[in-house]
């Protein structure tokens, strides 16, 4: 079984910056494709960022380029997001993800099939 693991939410204030961890446990599970993921109640969930299972690629929103950065750390099977230059819009539910099928930096969701329990983000104005 497939386990993520997130820790590193709660709460900046406005122009602070924020690291998300993702930690990718199970037998014999190789991930390939990883991404972060956030939500706000009553709106879709939206693609953040992602990298590819070898590391080379990486996609991000529009929203954070610039302020956001994805890293993997191969031997922990380990995904970090780095947020710098917070701003309230970054409030959110933030979601790792990881895919045993996608090698590319995907933004679409139905290309993860494993997902973490999530962490709170907020961003004090």
């Amino acid at each position: 079984q497939v386990q993520l693991v997130e820790s590193g939410g709660g709460l900046v204030q406005a122009g602070g910056s924020l690291s998300l961890s993702c930690a990718a446990a199970g037998r014999s599970f190789t991930p390939l494709a990883m991404g972060w993921f956030r939500q706000i109640p009553g709106k879709e969930r939206e693609p953040v960022a992602a990298i590819s299972w070898h590391g080379s690629n990486t996609y991000y929103a529009d929203s954070v380029k610039g302020r956001f950065t994805i890293s993997r750390d191969f031997d922990k099977n380990t995904v970090v997001l780095q947020m710098t230059s917070s701003t309230p819009e970054d409030t959110a539910f933030y979601y790792c993800a990881t895919s045993t099928s996608t090698l590319n930096a995907s933004a679409k969701s139905p290309d993860y099939n494993y997902w973490g329990q999530g962490s709170q983000v907020t961003v004090s104005s």
